[in-house]
Order: C-alpha cells, then structure tokens, then sequence
C-alpha cells in the first residue's frame, strides 16, 4: 500500500501525467480506494490537474465532500477558479474561507485580487489590500505585485507607485508589473522612462513595453531610437518598429525597415502589406503579396482582407480572383469578414454577378455583408436592385444601420429617384429609429440638387438641426455646376470658404461654374484666391490591371515605359473622335491658354491615357477596366462612350463615387451622374 501511495503520489506531483478527464476520473477511483481523498495534500494536486483540463466543477464537487480541507487546498480551489476565468467563485470560496476560519496567506491574496479585478471590483479589491495590511503580507513580493496590476487596471497608478514604493523586495516581475500600468494601462510614457531608466537587468519584455509605449503615442522616432539602443533585440520588437511605421504613415521608413528585418513572420508581411493598402500604394502591396509567397510564408485572414482592400482600391480583378481561388482551394470558408471582403472586391471591380455568387454562398450574413451587396449594386448604377436588396434585408430580420440607409439613399442618386429618397430618408427616424447624419444629408441634397430642385435642396440644408460639413454644401456645388446656378453657387462656396476648405476641388469648381457663365474676370479672381491659399485642384489618377499587374497614370505623365506607343494611341483616339463628330469640351480646362493648347490638356486626363494603354495592351474584344481617384470629366465621359463602339471595346471606369460601363456608344449611367 505504501509504494502505490507513493506512485500516486507521484503522479499527482508531475504536471504532465494527467491529460484527459478520464484519466483524472481513473485517479480519482485510485484516491478513494486509497482513502486519499481526504489528505489535503493529494487532493490540492489534483485540484490543480483538474485546473489544467478546465474541469473546476469536478473539483467543486471533490472539494466539497472533504472534511477538513487545508489553507493549500482552498488556496488551489481559489487559484483554479480565478485562472479558469470564473473569479466570481473565486470570491465565493474565499469569503467561505474566511468563514470556516481559515487565514488567507500569501498563496491565497494574489488571487483574490486578480480575481477582484477580474470583475472590476474596485471596493473589493480594496478591501482585499486592507486584509493583506492586517495580516502583515503587504511587503510580499507576489501580493503587492498583485496589488500593483489591481491598481494599474484601474489607472489608479499613485496607488500603485505607492504600493510599489513601500515592497522591500522587487523582482522583475514587479518592476514590469509597475512599468506596464504607467505605460501601457495610463499612458504615462515619461513616467514609465523614468522607472524604465532606475531599473536594474533589464530584460526582452520591459525594453518591449517601452518600446511599444512610445509607438502607441505616436512617437515612432524616440521608439527607434531606444531599440537602436536595446542590447539585444527580437522579432517582437521589429514587428513593433514596423508597426509604428504602419500607424504614422511613414511609408518610405516602413518598407526601408522591413527589407532589412534580419527574420520576418507573418506579422511581419501583414503590416507592411497593410501599411502600402492604408497609404493607396496597391501596386508595391501586391508586389510584396508576391514576395511572400514565394517566401512560403501562407497567408492568413488579416492578409487576404488587406490584399482583397487593395484590389478594390485599384480595380485589381486578376489578383482578387486569385485570392478567392486561395480561400476556396484551402477551405477557408466564407465567414462573415472574408465573405464581405470579397464581394467588395468583386462590387468595386465591377463585377457584379461574382459578387453576388459569393453573397448568396454566405452561410451567415450580417448587416456589413447586405451594406456591402447594396452599395455595390449602387455604384453600379443598378438603384432598383439595391432597393429590393433593401426589402429583402429587413424580410430576413437583419435590421439596417446608417450606412445601410446611406448605401440605399446612394442608389437614388444614382438613379434619380427623388421621390423614392424622400421617402426612405423619411423613414429614418420615422421607421428605423435611425437618426440622419451629415453624410444623409448630403446624398439627399445631391439627390434634390442634380433633379434641378435646387431650391428645395437649399431649404434642406437650411433646416438641418446639425451644422453643414463640406460634403453638404460641396453636393449643392455640385448641382450648381450642372444647372448653372451661379448665385445659389456663390452661397455654397462662401460656406466652403468659412469651413477652410484646403480641397482646391470646389474653387475649381466654381471657376468652371464662372467660366460657363462668360463671367472671365470672376474666373482670374477664384484662380487668385487659389494661388493666395496655396492649394490646387486634386491631382487626377487612373489605374489599370493588365495581366495581374498595375499601371498607374497621371494626367499628362510620360513616364511610362510604353509612352510612345501610348501617346500614339491617344493621337489615333484624337483622330478617330473628331471623324466621328467629337469636339472636345474646353470648359473642363481651366487655365487660361489657347484652344489647341486646351484641346491636348483634354486628350492627357489620365483615364484617356489608361484607356490608350488598355487598348494597345489587351487583345481585340478584351474588356477594359480603369479606376480613377476623382469624377470623370464630361469630356472624358463623352470620348469614352464613342471609344467603346469605334475600337469595339467594353470599358469600364470607376470613378470616385460609381463606376460607368460604356459599351456600343452608350453608358451605364445614363449621362446622370
């Protein structure tokens, strides 16, 4: 009989010998049988196994048939408990504790606490140290670094300091405790500089906190400094480098510092493929989307979303697919984040009936997935298909949210349905319990603006019960310009100005507005104030996708390694346009020059020139996808539309709020946008 207990105690002892319930079940048989199970010291290591594999509640039943349970065997009952993420029983069983009469130790306080913070209690944490002040356990150093954690969770840090302050002994692990609650629980980075300078052996963890600290404040170049200064750096601490490069923007700095990481894991790549998405730089994210493969580094989820962001940023058709075929050949599965991810892709792609194949594939759909489907059908210019999609959504008692409303009041901009915006806008607070936010405001003002009721639209945004941003008054420009209201216009601008509009969009604008009204002088002065602010009209951009890669344009940018052969295609495009009947629309251009000079400006906007480059690039009859970053101009839009059925091309252009697909002479959007 001695040498089995001695086996099972030895078992009990190791805390890798028990690995499944039925094991600890076969041991349990062997306590009793042994008549163990009232020996404090064989049932506190099984309490503990019973810990490890999450079983507290076969251990409640064990610890509640014992007769005369020790300190060690209620302190391993209240440890499990608060470990196992139950500190409610914890509490419980300590104030049992404290009622069978037995004195809490330091085993038992640091326990209590965490479990006390665990419930953000912070009187019965309090009272906690006040025990431990009694019983004389407060110059412990694993009860007062428990206090020091308490009091940090509650960014109590004087309390804490002070706790600190009075330990005779403090470990590294107390030192840390104090220095993580300044620095990464209060955000006292000078403070945790301080602590972090007094402290002896500083080891890989505190030279992290700090490190981090300083990113998390947005201080990336103190935090590059003190790692340049660490005696020994991990990977940990150059991911954290990267990512505070990610969160500053600092593009340039970011990839310099990854490409000369010594060791990169996945964090690794996905914050620097994060960063390029964040920053609009698609082409060199997929490039290192490339690169990683073929490090045969997999990607995960954060990966794939952050490269399917990138493709419906540019257009990039080729490699979203390519990311689906990943997600479907490795049965990924469409969740929620990954699904929605894809049919934003596929919508901003233009490629609508994909989106819908991976919509209608979702086996759960919240509203972020419906918003997603909705607006895709929006930019698209199918407004009906949005509002049945709309009708379908609240039919499946998903309940819409304000970019729910915003998506479906998009579509009637889109569509010109005034009397179906009123409608749903109405319906907001009326049936939703949805209050109207500024960008509601503003489609509903577009929506009224581009129908021509223009006045109605400036009662509108007179009657807001919130103050007008830029979206608002720059919608009423908008319509202004297609209407030629200059007064009504002068009115939007002057709230433009007041706002300090640093976007020098709306003054061109508005110079156009002048300039279609003959009044020239008017014109020079809008030119003036521009040069006055310092600010000039957004710079156009296109991209295209030719063969998995992208090529991006700028307007009158000869910087392509096919310039030629592009410039050569344009001057065809010219030739062709005009034997056709097309005369380029000069009001576009702004500047005062002559006609021929406006007449070339016009012929270098960069979706043009990415056309040009699709047509010289792709094979005959291969659809032609283009992304720019503003609004289309009317020229452009009107030498698209015959570009498409003189070169026999499909062409679809995504401007910055829809996309426009011109086939045969004709666009999608009815000439309404």
């Amino acid at each position: 009989m001695a040498t089995q207990h001695k086996h099972l105690l030895y078992l009990l002892k190791n805390p890798n010998s028990v690995k499944t319930l039925n094991h600890l079940k076969s041991i349990h048989v062997h306590l009793i049988r042994t008549n163990l199970h009232q020996d404090s010291f064989a049932m506190g290591n099984f309490i503990t196994h019973c810990s490890t594999l999450r079983r507290m509640n076969y251990a409640q039943k064990l610890f509640d048939e014992m007769s005369h349970p020790n300190s060690f065997v209620w302190n391993t009952m209240v440890r499990g408990f608060q470990q196992n993420q139950e500190p409610r029983n914890a509490l419980i069983l300590f104030e049992k504790m404290k009622m069978r009469g037995v004195i809490g130790d330091k085993f038992t306080y640091p326990f209590v606490i965490r479990a006390c913070n665990d419930l953000w209690e912070q009187c019965r944490g309090k009272c906690a140290h006040g025990e431990v002040l009694k019983v004389g356990l407060e110059l412990d150093v694993f009860v007062g670094t428990s206090l020091i954690e308490f009091y940090s969770g509650f960014e109590s840090m004087e309390y804490a300091y002070r706790v600190f302050e009075e330990m005779v002994v403090k470990d590294m692990v107390a030192w840390t405790a104090i220095l993580h609650g300044f620095v990464s629980k209060f955000g006292d980075i000078e403070r945790g500089r301080e602590l972090f300078c007094r402290m002896p052996n500083k080891d890989m963890v505190v030279w992290n906190i700090m490190i981090n600290g300083y990113v998390r404040v947005g201080n990336v170049e103190d935090a590059r400094a003190l790692f340049e200064q660490a005696p020994f750096k991990d990977l940990l601490m150059y991911n954290t480098i990267l990512g505070g490069y990610v969160r500053s923007g600092e593009v340039e700095k970011m990839m310099q510092f990854f490409d000369d990481m010594p060791q990169k894991d996945l964090v690794s790549w996905n914050s620097v493929i994060g960063g390029l998405v964040r920053s609009k730089r698609c082409s060199e994210a997929m490039k290192y989307f490339q690169q990683m493969q073929m490090m045969n580094v997999s990607p995960n989820d954060v990966t794939l979303i952050s490269i399917l962001i990138g493709c419906a940023q540019v257009g990039a058709l080729d490699v979203g697919k390519w990311v689906h075929s990943y997600i479907d050949r490795n049965n990924i599965g469409l969740n929620n984040v990954i699904g929605t991810a894809l049919v934003d892709m596929y919508s901003k792609c233009g490629e609508l009936e994909s989106a819908i194949s991976v919509f209608e594939k979702m086996p759960e759909r919240d509203v972020v997935s419906w918003n997603a489907m909705m607006m895709g059908f929006s930019m698209n210019s199918q407004s009906r298909n949005t509002l049945e999609f709309f009708s379908r959504m609240k039919n499946d008692d998903v309940h819409p949210n304000d970019a729910t409303i915003l998506g479906v009041l998009c579509a009637c901009v889109h569509g010109g349905l005034v009397d179906e915006g009123r409608r749903y806008f109405a319906s907001m607070s009326k049936d939703l319990g949805l209050t109207p936010k500024l960008e509601h405001y503003g489609c509903m003002v577009d929506i009224l603006g581009r129908a021509g009721l223009l006045d109605e639209a400036y009662r509108l945004i007179r009657s807001m019960p919130i103050t007008p941003h830029t979206g608002v008054w720059g919608a009423l420009l908008g319509a202004c310009k297609i209407h030629g209201n200059v007064e009504l216009a002068e009115s939007a601008i002057e709230q433009l100005l007041q706002l300090d509009v640093e976007d020098g969009g709306y003054l061109a604008i508005m110079s156009n507005i002048y300039a279609n009204a003959g009044r020239w002088d008017d014109v020079s002065k809008v030119r003036e104030l521009m040069k006055k602010k310092g600010i000039g009209k957004t710079r156009g951009c296109s991209s295209i996708e030719v063969d998995g890669e992208i090529h991006e344009f700028g307007v009158e940018e000869k910087i392509h390694p096919r310039a030629d052969e592009i410039n050569n295609m344009l001057g065809e495009i010219s030739h062709r346009l005009k034997c056709a009947g097309h005369f380029a629309n000069q009001n576009e251009v702004l500047f005062d020059m002559e006609e021929e000079d406006k007449e070339k400006t016009l012929i270098f906007h960069s979706e043009k020139m990415a056309v040009a480059f699709g047509l010289i690039a792709t094979k005959k009859g291969t659809l032609i996808r283009v992304v720019k970053n503003l609004r289309i101009c009317s020229d452009c839009h009107a030498a698209v539309k015959l570009v498409s059925r003189i070169f026999e091309r499909e062409i679809v252009i995504r401007d910055r709020s829809r996309f426009h697909h011109f086939k045969n002479g004709s666009c999608s959007c009815g000439d309404y946008w």
